[in-house]
């Protein structure tokens, strides 16, 4: 037996086939993975903006009913818990304020920022600013002609 050295080539295109099948696989799942984090981020933001706006239409509601109460008797005083639902966003972030033209949400990120107009219609004044930092509820109060807004249940 005598060996001989030949110049074959014929595995190289085989080899090149499997670096850019690799390759190819690499892209792929790169590009999955850039989908599905996107798809988990805009489902966070959603879910971020729908408990912000549910949270916001809970407290109104609280609001028209402590106005309520007091239409029907100036010296009434009425207190309601409400629920704050946790989002994903920092919410020591967040500042709830009540005045005479509604509620006002404020964050820096200004996509979570809400106002919602309440009726106004009660017989006193409205106060109220808390910063929602480690807060599960918020009480809205009407006492002695003034509605607003606590972390503390009254002691009326």
């Amino acid at each position: 037996m005598k060996g001989e050295l030949r110049r074959d080539e014929s595995g190289a295109s085989t080899e090149l086939g499997y670096i850019f099948t690799f390759l190819l696989g690499v892209l792929f799942l790169s590009m999955f993975s850039v989908w599905a984090f996107g798809i988990e981020t805009a489902t966070r933001e959603n879910w971020n903006t729908t408990a912000v706006d549910v949270n916001m239409a809970d407290l109104a509601a609280a609001v028209e009913r402590a106005d309520l109460a007091s239409r029907e008797d100036a010296s009434v005083s009425y207190a309601e818990v409400v629920d704050w639902r946790q989002t994903e966003a920092d919410e020591s972030l967040f500042v709830l304020t009540l005045d005479d033209e509604g509620l006002h949400l404020d964050h820096p990120e200004n996509p979570l920022d809400r106002d919602v107009s309440i009726s106004a219609t009660g017989t006193g004044t409205y106060d109220g600013r808390i910063s929602l930092s480690g807060i599960t509820q918020i009480w809205v109060v009407h006492d002695e002609g003034v509605t607003y807004l606590s972390t503390k249940r009254p002691d009326f």
